[in-house]
C-alpha cells in the first residue's frame, strides 16, 4: 500500500525593511490548486513535496520579476533547512495541461518538516560581497536557444522578445508545409546586437521571464498579452544589425545544372561501342 504525503505551501513575501523577504504557510485550502491558481496569479509559492523530496518553485504569470528572484533564494534556504536531501525544480516549465502540473496540485495541503523562513534566519547584517566572489558565466547561444524552447509559452501571452548573451531575437510565423493543409510555425528571428551599455524597453509594460539552469541566466523573455494584438515588432533600441555578404554568380551555368540531357550519357556509350564493333 502506497502512502501518498501532503504537500506544505509557503508564499514569497515583500516586506519593507531587511531582510526585504520572507515566507508565510499558506494553508486556506485542502489541495494545492485551491491555492496556486489564477486568483494567486500575481504571487510566488514554494511548494516543498514530501513524497518526491522536491521543492516546487511556482511564479504566477503576473507576479514581478523581483518577487521571482525572491522564490529563488528562499527556495534554496529552505533546502538548505532540510538538509540538502530535497531538490528544487521549477513547476513553471510544465503547462497546467502536463500530468506532472496536475499531480502537484491535486495533492493535499499538510504539515511537514519544514518552517517559515523569518528574520531570524537571516544575518544580523547583509553580507558583504566583493567583486572576487561574483562571477558570471555566459552560456552557449544553441545550449541556451535549447533550454529556453523546452518551456511553454504561457497560454495568454505572446513572447515578443528574446534576448540571450548580448543577441536580441524576435519570432516570425513561417509555412511548414503546404502539400496536405497549411502549416505554420514560429521560429526565433535574429534580430542583431545590443550596443555597449544600458538599453531600456519602454515601450509597452512587458512581463519578463528569466531561465535559470546551473545557476546560469540563460535568457530573458519579453512577453505581452494576446489581446493587445500586436501587428507589428518595433523594436524601440539600437542595434547592430548582423550583415551577411553574398556574390552573384554565372546565370548561365545555373540554368545548365537543372538542364536534363536528350539522351541518357551511359546510353550513348554502349551506342558508339556497338558501332566501333560492326566496323
Amino acid at each position: 500500500m502506497s502512502i501518498s504525503y501532503s504537500v506544505q505551501v509557503f508564499e514569497a513575501i515583500e516586506i519593507r525593511e531587511y531582510p526585504y523577504f520572507l515566507t508565510i504557510e499558506a494553508s486556506d485550502g485542502e489541495l494545492v490548486k485551491d491555492i496556486v491558481n489564477y486568483t494567486n496569479s500575481h504571487k510566488v509559492f514554494l511548494l516543498v513535496d514530501h513524497d518526491t523530496k522536491r521543492i516546487w518553485t511556482y511564479s504566477g504569470p503576473k507576479s514581478s520579476l523581483k518577487l521571482q528572484i525572491f522564490g529563488g533564494i528562499l527556495a534554496g534556504m529552505l533546502r538548505k533547512q532540510l538538509r540538502g536531501f530535497y531538490r528544487i525544480h521549477s513547476l513553471n516549465r510544465y503547462t497546467p495541461e502536463d500530468n506532472e502540473f496536475v499531480e502537484i496540485l491535486n495533492k493535499p495541503i499538510g504539515e511537514g518538516r519544514a518552517t517559515t523562513i523569518e528574520k531570524d534566519d537571516f544575518p544580523s547584517q547583509p553580507e558583504f560581497i566583493n567583486e572576487n566572489q561574483i562571477s558570471i558565466k555566459t552560456p552557449k547561444m544553441n545550449q541556451a536557444l535549447e533550454e529556453i524552447n523546452q518551456y511553454p509559452i504561457p497560454s495568454d501571452y505572446d513572447r515578443i522578445f528574446l534576448l540571450i548573451r548580448n543577441t536580441i531575437y524576435t519570432e516570425e510565423e513561417i509555412v511548414e508545409s503546404i502539400l496536405t493543409e497549411r502549416k505554420t510555425a514560429k521560429k526565433e528571428v535574429k534580430l542583431g546586437q545590443l550596443n555597449n551599455g544600458f538599453n531600456f524597453f519602454n515601450d509597452r509594460n512587458y512581463s519578463v521571464r528569466f531561465i535559470v539552469k546551473h545557476n546560469e541566466i540563460q535568457g530573458l523573455e519579453l512577453f505581452v498579452p494576446k489581446h493587445e494584438e500586436i501587428p507589428l515588432v518595433k523594436l524601440k533600441t539600437s542595434v547592430i544589425k548582423e550583415v551577411k555578404y553574398s556574390r552573384t554568380g554565372d546565370m548561365n551555368s545555373l540554368v545548365k545544372a537543372f538542364k536534363i540531357p536528350e539522351t541518357n550519357v551511359d546510353e550513348e556509350v554502349i551506342i558508339h561501342e556497338i558501332k566501333d564493333l560492326d566496323q
